[in-house]
């Protein structure tokens, strides 16, 4: 199992306080389905892993000490857990919230390949019950991941390259992609900056864009982003949205862009 170290971890920050907590033996941790706002380091005790599979429930795995658990929802928003976690005894663990998380993959690359080998170790094991359910075997790799839908893209509301002009439209309803296309996964962000990111300052889920439902946009930054976004001057924190208007400036690593509003859907 990959594992966390939560004390006198290299790099570790001053301002970086970890919110510990505590569960008794039984209590269920979270329910597959729920939404996630925190993933769990265990510091004692030991929990289990079910997921439901057709009418089964099934136990994926037990994890004890330096154990982490819940990680999907730092890297996917609104995403449903996939899993639903019981304390096998009473659990002491550390709560990570994203702005934590995204502190600790800048300073601590060795924890962000311990994630990688674990969500590698995920698919498998997905990919076997799969396989388990069907009676053969199955291709992951030739599932087509980049068929994405796209967005119906709004006239009236853009970004726009200063040093350019380049104009992006953003989505009409719900949010925009910022970023550059990864051939890796095949995710194309809806506003594409690779041609005006020469310098590569831009990461491949950079930042949202998001219209509210009182038709007001915000600025969310993505977890893991390397190189900051700045809405005037602001740099922004992980996770969290910050309120965008017609004119203001937003910086995406080094691409400085002005966000413009028709007045009609001001």
């Amino acid at each position: 199992m990959a594992k966390f170290k939560t004390t006198g971890t290299k790099g570790t920050h001053d301002s970086l306080d970890p919110m510990r907590t505590s569960f008794s033996s039984g209590k269920v941790i979270f329910e597959e389905g729920d939404l996630g706002l925190a993933m769990y380091v265990i510091e004692s005790g030991e929990v289990e892993i079910h997921k439901r599979i057709g009418e089964e429930d099934r136990v994926l795995a037990v994890l004890g000490k330096g154990d982490f658990f819940g990680e999907m929802c730092m890297l996917e928003d609104d995403v449903p857990r996939s899993a639903t976690v019981v304390a096998l005894t009473d659990i002491e663990a550390v709560m990570i919230d994203r702005s934590a998380f995204t502190f600790i993959l800048k300073h601590n690359p060795e924890i962000t390949i311990r994630i990688m080998r674990k969500l590698v170790r995920r698919l498998r094991q997905t990919t076997q019950l799969l396989e388990e359910a069907v009676g053969h075997k199955v291709d992951i790799e030739s599932s087509d991941v980049s068929n994405q839908s796209k967005a119906t893209l709004d006239p009236n509301a853009r970004l726009v390259e200063v040093t350019s002009g380049l104009v992006f439209p953003l989505a009409k309803n719900g949010e925009t992609s910022v970023g550059r296309i990864d051939p890796v996964t095949g995710i194309h962000p809806d506003v594409d900056l690779t041609p005006v990111d020469g310098k590569r300052s831009i990461s491949r889920r950079h930042a949202r864009i998001r219209r509210e439902e009182n038709g007001t946009y915000s600025v969310i930054e993505d977890v893991g982003t390397m190189n900051g976004t700045f809405v005037k001057g602001v740099r922004l924190t992980a996770g969290k949205a910050h309120p965008v208007e017609a004119g203001d400036t937003v910086i995406f690593g080094t691409i400085q862009c002005r966000f413009e509003l028709d007045p009609t859907q001001a």
